[in-house]
């Protein structure tokens, strides 16, 4: 029979009256022993009144996790998700969770304690009740602690974990973050997921949003998300998981991870430094390989148009003085025109009639010890005289499926593509085929950009019933995976290099380097140049150690009227040869046309460009030495190449807030100029630490203070560390290339 409206509500409060009691009897029985501790391992695993904390007994005094004031470290939800793509090209989502049951107070009533394990058990209770948790922690290293939480609830498929934070504690890491290093105060999503255009700057991103399906994006989207996170005192935690999941950093005295699973696992890491507990992740997530000696070489130049125009251009490099590591050609498969400009066709073969003696085009590069990259990702046109690959794809069953067993067909700007499905076996074994046989094999490529892999959709269709919501995340992983076994089965793994802009936690166990997206042509720190610093810095600290940029942004906007194309967003002579001097900094000096190459300024547009442009890859090309050395760090130990300051500077709050500024290792500190107009820039010294302008050998900055210094165009601001052992190798060879 039912009950009545007033018999129902005398049931729940009573319900919630016997939970609340049961409740405090299990926390009057949770509070026994605080003071008590127990080794897991090397860790520490120390009784409190609310709770628990976690130390290591290489620094006793420092917590490395805790519980909350209030003790409520795990909460418990039921919820169902609404997941919706959308943005021009398809790869954003909208997520609507609706929560129907939370359980969000937690009793401590039992501790088991093993050889290098122990388990936390108890209950959540909330207004349906109260379920049981267990919390089993396992040293697997001297340096990870592996957690895993679940519950004895029916149907739970949310986990919050909880932990003490100070105010003053800074979050560094969760990938290639792209707006803010310091994460501080925001909730951060982990979802791959296109960057958008415009990511929040006022009126374009409104615009972008308005004509492109919502594709202007956030500052907290990003292609390459990571789970993990180092702070500022020192502690550092990563989920294992590859469902969705946030960080909500705004609570004064706690912070919170949410994932979208019923069971959450992760590890909490020790290290003594910054660089340590990078080690540390990448014991897991993956260290980059040595990049080959041929990258050291000097720049690697977009170029396109067939092959008198990359003759044309390519002669215009050498008349210059530009040495050169490599022309990257990205129309190699064909050029198509659509409403975002010119596109590729993604039938993944060479296209002779654009490209005729390909071949003599590579062996003049390989003469000059430069090489040849092209372009491909893990779509595939249908479009008909270029869907070759497609149809082979579709016969075969290794297209992501709609519900019906069709194509799942994804929309780029007007056209759409076929997505292949890595969770085939068979898929994987055909595509690294195509990459064997076409791209080096016919092709000759000694490398490519391997783009895309945010979009495969929460509603697909996957091979043995995979599930996306897993898979989503985990799909850059397996792209650029494929790609990695592809050179090594062709025998090349030692000369041939790809670059991902998707990435996950372990990508960086395949990919061989990464690229921060599509930045605007601008200037801002929504999507612009200074975008690509942070996300520099940001992806270095979660293992993304080769990182790079395109030189001079992609991204333009133009307006068409009255028969006329009037740039709205197109880089000038000045962000160019500000960006070229960036580059010379990073992993690789990579240029880029952009996506309309005719509104934007070229290294031959102008003269100043061209001699920019070989300065800078001679800058680059002279670092070479001292670079591979950092690189050789990032192959052993996941060092960054591109470091915060942070990561060598830990006793100095100041360098917490630092977004523009960086180190190249430990020896040469870059303040680039990101703004036009700027030839003196103010620059922050850190802590014991005493500098030189590189340019001038000038001493420059008193420690721990800010100083303003020279900055013009031509000899950014950067400086040498005294008493760097690198010293004399940098000095020199930068001399050998004539710039210093």
């Amino acid at each position: 029979m039912a009950l009545g409206r007033r018999e129902f509500l005398t049931t729940a409060a009573s319900a919630v009256a016997a939970a609340t009691l049961e409740q405090k009897k299990a926390a009057a029985q949770s509070a026994a022993s605080p003071g008590e501790r127990h080794s897991i391992g090397q860790f520490i695993f120390d009784r409190t009144a609310n709770g628990f904390r976690l130390l290591h007994s290489g620094s006793p005094d420092r917590v490395l996790w805790e519980s909350p004031p209030d003790g409520n470290f795990i909460i418990a939800e039921k919820a169902t998700a609404d997941i919706a793509a959308f943005g021009t090209p398809e790869g954003s989502y909208r997520i609507k969770d609706a929560v129907t049951a939370i359980f969000d107070r937690a009793s401590v009533e039992a501790i088991d304690f093993a050889p290098n394990r122990a388990r936390v058990a108890g209950r959540l209770f909330g207004k349906p009740g109260a379920i049981g948790y267990q919390l089993n922690f396992e040293a697997v290293s001297p340096s990870h602690l592996r957690f895993v939480i679940s519950t004895k609830g029916d149907a739970i498929n949310r986990l919050r974990l909880r932990a003490a934070s100070a105010a003053d504690e800074a979050f560094f890491g969760f990938g290639e973050q792209l707006t803010y290093f310091n994460q501080k105060g925001k909730v951060v999503p982990i979802l791959v997921q296109e960057h958008g255009v415009g990511r929040g700057r006022p009126v374009l991103t409104q615009l972008i949003d308005m004509f492109a399906d919502g594709g202007g994006g956030n500052p907290y989207v990003t292609e390459a998300p990571a789970p993990h996170f180092i702070s500022s005192h020192l502690r550092s935690l990563f989920l294992e998981n590859t469902q969705y999941s946030a960080f909500d950093l705004r609570g004064a005295r706690h912070f919170e991870i949410k994932v979208w699973s019923g069971t959450m696992t992760g590890r909490i890491l020790y290290g003594k430094t910054p660089l340590d507990l990078i080690e540390s992740y990448t014991d897991y997530s993956g260290r980059m390989r040595a990049l080959p000696d041929w990258v050291h070489n000097g720049a690697i130049v977009c170029v396109q148009g067939g092959t008198a125009v990359v003759r044309s251009k390519l002669a215009a490099l050498r008349e210059a003085g530009v040495p050169l590591a490599g022309l990257w050609v990205q129309d190699w498969s064909g050029a198509r025109v659509t409403s975002a400009g010119t596109q590729l066709w993604w039938d993944w073969r060479l296209d002779e009639s654009h490209y005729p003696q390909w071949r003599e085009l590579i062996t003049d590069l390989q003469n000059s010890g430069a090489r040849m990259l092209i372009y491909i990702n893990p779509f595939l046109s249908n479009a008909a005289g270029h869907d070759m690959l497609f149809k082979q794809a579709a016969a075969n069953g290794y297209l992501v499926k709609k519900a019906d067993g069709t194509p799942y067909l994804i929309k780029n700007t007007d056209f759409f593509a076929g997505l292949i499905d890595l969770a085939n076996p068979g898929t994987r074994s055909w595509i690294k085929t195509i990459i064997k046989n076409e791209l080096i094999g016919k092709a000759g490529a000694c490398g490519w950009m391997a783009d895309f892999g945010e979009a495969l959709p929460f509603d697909g269709k996957l091979y043995g019933d995979a599930k996306p919501a897993e898979w989503h995340n985990r799909y850059p992983v397996e792209w650029a995976e494929v790609n990695r076994e592809a050179i090594e089965e062709a025998g090349r793994g030692d000369d041939v290099v790809f670059f991902n802009r998707s990435g996950f936690s372990q990508s960086p166990k395949f990919s061989t380097l990464f690229w921060l997206g599509d930045q605007m042509q601008t200037w801002d720190e929504y999507d612009g140049i200074k975008s690509a610093v942070v996300g520099l810095l940001s992806g270095g600290v979660s293992g993304f150690s080769l990182l790079h940029g395109d030189a001079g942004g992609y991204v333009t906007l133009s307006l068409h009227l009255a028969g006329r194309k009037i740039p709205l967003v197109a880089r000038n002579d000045e962000l160019f040869q500000r960006w070229m001097e960036l580059a010379a900094f990073t992993s690789v000096f990579r240029t880029h046309e952009g996506l309309d190459p005719t509104i934007a300024a070229q290294f031959d547009s102008a003269p100043a460009n061209a001699a920019h442009l070989a300065r800078f890859a001679k800058v680059y090309k002279g670092l070479a030495a001292y670079r591979k050395h950092l690189i050789a760090d990032a192959a052993e130990r996941g060092y960054p190449v591109v470091r915060h300051l942070f990561l060598h500077y830990p006793d100095d709050p100041k360098t917490h807030a630092l977004r523009y500024q960086f180190l190249l290792g430990p020896d040469l500190m870059v303040a680039p100029a990101l703004d036009p107009g700027v030839d003196t820039l103010d620059v922050y010294f850190p802590l014991r630490s005493e500098w030189t302008d590189l340019w001038s050998g000038a001493d420059r900055g008193k420690a721990g203070s800010w100083n303003r210094v020279p900055a013009p165009l031509s000899k950014p601001a950067v400086f040498l560390r005294k008493g760097a052992a690198s010293a004399e190798a940098i000095r020199g060879g930068l001399k050998g290339v004539g710039v210093l």
